[in-house]
């Protein structure tokens, strides 16, 4: 017996829903869907994407890159973490690396705010990029070296370094959660020779924003966070080709990826599902359209069709 599967077009309206910052729950109610449906199907997207991503974004010329880590949870806060708890739970960062110019997430990393993760998210941005770019974060000291071991001297790198107001400073209660009050900024020169007037992080900070009103997960003192570090990374990737295949940049006026000439149309969210779903590989031509859904062939009168009756009912012993 076969098993019971969604329609594309409610596929589309529950990746729709949750691209556009919806919560599971919401989207069980909008969709008409069980949330556990919801949930499984968000997650094989989002697999798909990530594998889509790799595929597309490859051999890029990337000139001015910013790079910035996004702050979430799994199922508790760090600080509330207790003996006996599991190894995914607490805090985790999304490293981003955006093409300023161009607004296309180039890479992009989940993991533990440390060395290992920050060595592993520059390596995979090395591999992306064919040539020498120009690169800006924030003062987190472990990109000098990460940077360094992954470019070597092939790349012009700047800090730019915020000071922020001391605790002692009194907060209104109305800027409680609001982030400190930037006191003084600094631009480094860390290799190479980068422009200094363009040594800035404005572009992806934005973009964290959008991540937060697009990721229900990411949303801010909400119950909305990620109960487990898989599907948590599987939303971080189904939001990032929605941005760069999918969502047209108002500034752009077109999607991050035909401004980096790596697709000649708007995706639509059917395209992205059938893409990351599809039982075929996707092109390797990054300007290739997605592969078509797989469909069985149709019953004709040249294939029969067998029934097999089953004894059953109150008449059977």
């Amino acid at each position: 017996m076969a098993m019971n599967t969604l329609p594309l077009s409610k596929k589309v309206q529950v990746i729709s829903n949750l691209c556009e910052g919806a919560s599971i729950r919401s989207v069980e109610r909008l969709a008409e869907t069980h949330r556990d449906t919801v949930m499984r199907l968000g997650r094989d997207v989002g697999e798909g994407c990530a594998r889509l991503h790799d595929r597309l974004f490859n051999d890029l010329q990337v000139n001015l890159l910013e790079v910035d880590e996004l702050w979430s949870y799994v199922a508790k806060k760090q600080g509330h973490l207790k003996p006996g708890d599991s190894v995914e739970f607490g805090d985790w960062y999304t490293f981003v690396g955006l093409d300023a110019n161009r607004k296309a997430i180039v890479s992009y990393l989940t993991g533990r705010r440390d060395g290992d993760s920050t060595d592993a998210f520059c390596a995979d941005l090395r591999a992306r990029i064919l040539n020498r770019p120009q690169i800006s974060s924030d003062g987190y000291q472990p990109y000098v070296s990460a940077i360094e071991e992954a470019f070597g001297a092939d790349v012009d790198y700047g800090q730019i370094v915020k000071e922020y107001a001391g605790s002692t400073e009194v907060v209104p209660v109305s800027h409680r959660y609001s982030p400190p009050r930037v006191v003084r900024t600094e631009r480094i020169k860390v290799a190479g020779e980068p422009d200094p007037d363009k040594i800035s992080t404005s572009y992806v900070e934005r973009n964290n924003l959008n991540v937060r009103m697009g990721n229900r997960r990411f949303t801010r003192l909400t119950n909305a966070f990620s109960k487990c570090q898989r599907n948590h990374s599987a939303s971080v990737a189904l939001y990032v080709c929605y941005h760069n295949l999918c969502r047209v940049h108002t500034t752009l006026r077109t999607t991050p990826a035909m401004a980096m000439g790596l697709t000649d149309h708007i995706w639509s969210v059917e395209e992205l599902i059938v893409a990351a779903l599809a039982k075929e590989p996707a092109p390797e031509s990054p300007k290739g359209k997605p592969s078509p859904e797989f469909t069985p062939d149709p019953v004709t009168s040249t294939a029969p069709v067998r029934f097999t009756v089953l004894r059953g009912g109150k008449d059977v012993e």
